[in-house]
This record gives C-alpha cells, structure tokens and sequence, in this order.
C-alpha cells in the first residue's frame, strides 16, 4: 500500500494541513477542491487581480489566513491540485466529479474528506424574501467580491460567527444597523468555565465585540427574532424582533444575515455508507469518527468541520492528525509525538467547543413557535404549517416520509438550509425529541449538475 492512492476532498485548514502532513512522508495526495482557490470558507481566497491587504480581508484572522495560504503555496508543486472540482457522487473506491461542464471519474484507495461546514439557519417569518442572506453568503461577497450585501445591513442569530462577519463588515467600512443575537448574556458567563480552556480566542471574542460598539453598531443580546419586514416586489424594509425585557422593536434594513453556527457537510460520507451520530450539545448529526479520524467505513477518512465543528484551528490540527492516522494504517513510519499533540490540542478545543454550545444554544424553541405560515424549505416554498399537517394528517413523523409527502429538502439547496429546521417542526407537531425524527439521507447529487454536463473519456 506504499503507493496508495489517497484522495482527500477538501482544501480548506484541514484539507491543507493533511496534504501538508502527507506530502512530507512522501505520499502525493491529489486534493479536489469545489473553490477556484484554495483556503476554505474562512480562509476564502480573493480572486486573482483583487490586491486587498490581509487585515482589511479576514479582520482578526489575518495571520491565520496568510499562514494556511503561504503554506498552500509552498506545497502546491507537490500534490495534484483540482480546484473548481466538485464531488457530486460516490461509489466503493471511485469518486464521481465534474468540473467546469465535465464528468470525470476519481479512484482511490483512500478518502480524507474534510468537506467543511455550511450555515446553520432557523427560519423566520419574511426570510424568504429577496435581501435576505446566510452570515457564509454574506461574507462570501465581502471577501469574494468586495461588496456588501446591502446598504444597511442585520446580522441576526448567535455563535461566534455573528460577530466575526459584522466586525469584518464594520472593519470594511459597511453600515451595519444591529447585531441580534438570540443568546443572553447569562449563559455566556455560565459558559465561562469551558469557554476559559482557550482563553486567547475568548478574549477575540470580547474584542470583536468591544469593535463593534466603539463603532456604535447596536447590539441586542438575548432576542427573540419575529419577522424579516419587506415585500416580494421589493424585498427586505426591516426586521422586528423581541428584545429580553419583552419590547418589540423594529430596525429598518435593506438586507439582513442569519446564522446559528454551522452544520456540518456530510453528504459524501453518508454517500459512502458512513455512521452517523448525534450530538446532543448542538443538537445535530455527525459523521461518526473515532479520535483518530476514521469512519466505521474501511478506507474512509474524515476531519475538520465535515466531521465535527470545533473551528478553523482545530481544524488544522485535525488534518495533521488525520493524515498520521492513514500513515498508520498504511504501515507508514509517522510521528507519535506530532500525533499526541494534535490529540491533545483537539482535547482542549473540544472542551471550547461544548462551551460555545451552553454560551450560544441551538434555538429549538424557536422552530416550535413558528406561525404556520411562516416559510421553512424556501428551494420549494414549503411552511411551518405544511409540515405540521404531514405530522397531523399523514402520520410522517420521520423527516424523510415527511420530505416525501411535503417536498421539503428536495430543493437546489438538497436540504442544506431547512432540514434541521424543518426536523424540529416535525418533533414539537409530533411531540417527541429531535433526535427520534430521523436526519434527512444524503442524496446524489449532492449539489445540482448542469443538464449540458459532458462525459470525459478516460
């Protein structure tokens, strides 16, 4: 097996840092990338051309980013790079991608995937309309672009995340109307304990949030969101929302960002046959890993945020340890010490991590107080109240029989933005917890193809 073929999906802090780790024990990994550019959605590259300096493009993360890219630069002449490549499919040993309108086949003898993280939403009244974004998407034009998503702009939800792209929007001279975060301040302090295994990155936390009120950027802690305010012809006006002493306020908006976190991408994995497992801290489905990185699929790798959302730093130590992982079933030397300390620096991330998810919960509650006319799946347009009536009437209390009768999740975005959502609809119309619902299963495609999608001969 020293001549493997090793395919890791992914070019983000831990799809880098495995290839890294890799290409140093002489293997040449090919690295498929669904970005023109390596870095993530973190680290997101600008495009060619764009001259952008590090602090003005990632903020507080700038070194961060400089380093994984100068990182990526050195080791690009070593891998066989794919970028603009997606991974649609998969069978035992063979991946199906496409890039640029052409289908061409991958083997493989092993598969890292470190396929990274999307938003994770809870719907709202009015947020199907036009000007509303995910906090990825709106950072997604402030660094891809170098626009902003409006001229006045909400940022509503809870997680570090929130404050890291309004900070970034601040920082980029943007007007930013309010930050909204469902969290209250009371559970951050009860978070302390855990969120004090890495005090460096919790004292960024403060500073970005100290940023945003030197900027005088309204920030209501502790809210309870109500409507995105607008019409179809001309899109978002305003959001309302509840603040925690009970008053009703409304903040006129142009666009608005909604974010809870991130869930993790796992389509591939399921694809491949993967366990699944459920987190009651987040309150979601992951891939199962053991603590090297391995899945109950011989062969079959996973690290960083595709597997488990500990962030973009454990992320990279993720990849290192992913790639020893694959040297040791290999029968490959490899580092023991290099091993323990990305094991032991995993350790204390995670304990961060079970911190952030007592400090910014997972709201639940607010899919169970959703008016049935509120929209939840808005690829096909379905509501709160279609859900509840394939509980009520039709007995689906399984988020795959209601994604039949309903066609929630069958949408462009494949269940990406409303499944988990629409999964804690369907537990309060049925009265059990969310996790006896079910996930919904990864289907191929995992995201649209082209009908002018052509073969590419071997």
């Amino acid at each position: 097996m020293a001549t493997a073929r090793v395919v890791i999906v992914g070019a983000g802090p831990a799809g880098i840092r495995c290839a890294e780790t890799l290409v140093s024990a002489g293997i040449t990994p090919i690295l498929i990338d669904e970005n023109r550019r390596d870095g993530g959605q973190i680290y997101r590259r600008q495009p060619e051309g764009f001259t952008r300096d590090y602090t003005t493009l990632y903020g507080s993360e700038a070194a961060k980013a400089q380093d994984l890219h100068q990182s990526f630069d050195r080791l690009r002449g070593a891998i066989d790079y794919r970028p603009d490549t997606l991974v649609w499919n998969l069978t035992p040993g063979q991946l199906c991608c496409v890039s640029q309108g052409r289908h061409s086949t991958v083997d493989y003898d092993a598969l890292i995937l470190c396929t990274g993280a999307t938003d994770r939403l809870m719907p709202i009244e009015g947020w199907q309309l036009a000007g509303t974004y995910s906090l990825g998407g709106s950072q997604i034009a402030l660094k891809n672009q170098a626009v902003s998503i409006g001229h006045n702009v909400v940022f509503m939800g809870s997680g570090p995340l929130l404050y890291l792209v309004a900070s970034q929007y601040v920082k980029a001279g943007a007007t930013v109307a309010a930050v909204l975060d469902t969290s209250p301040m009371s559970l951050r302090i009860k978070a302390l304990p855990k969120l004090l295994a890495r005090p460096g990155l919790l004292f960024t936390g403060i500073k970005l949030l100290a940023q945003l009120y030197r900027a005088k950027v309204a920030v209501h802690l502790g809210i309870k969101p109500l409507q995105v305010l607008g019409d179809a012809a001309s899109g978002v006006s305003g959001v309302r929302f509840s603040t925690a002493n009970g008053r009703t306020l409304t903040v006129e908006a142009d666009a608005v960002a909604l974010g809870y976190h991130l869930r993790p991408e796992t389509q591939l994995g399921d694809l491949a046959g993967c366990k699944m497992a459920f987190d009651e801290p987040s309150s979601q489905w992951w891939l199962a890993v053991d603590d090297a990185g391995r899945t109950s699929v011989n062969g079959v790798y996973a690290a960083g945020d595709g597997s488990k959302i500990r962030g973009a730093d454990a992320a990279e130590h993720a990849g290192r340890l992913v790639a020893l992982t694959l040297l040791e079933d290999l029968k490959q030397p490899f580092d023991t010490g290099l091993r323990d300390a990305q094991r032991q620096a995993l350790d204390v991330m995670d304990q961060f991590r079970l911190g952030l998810a007592q400090a910014f919960p997972w709201p639940s509650e607010q899919a169970k107080a959703l008016p049935d006319s509120a929209i939840v799946c808005r690829c096909e347009m379905i509501s709160a109240g279609d859900l509840r009536r394939t509980v009520s009437e039709k007995g689906a209390c399984e988020v795959n029989r209601a994604k039949a009768f309903s066609r929630v999740g069958m949408g462009r975005c494949q269940g990406r933005y409303c499944s988990q959502a629409g999964a804690e609809v369907i537990a309060a119309a049925a009265g059990v917890q969310v996790r006896e619902v079910g996930r919904q299963r990864g289907q191929a495609p995992v995201k649209p193809l082209s009908m002018l999608t052509e073969e590419v001969a071997p």
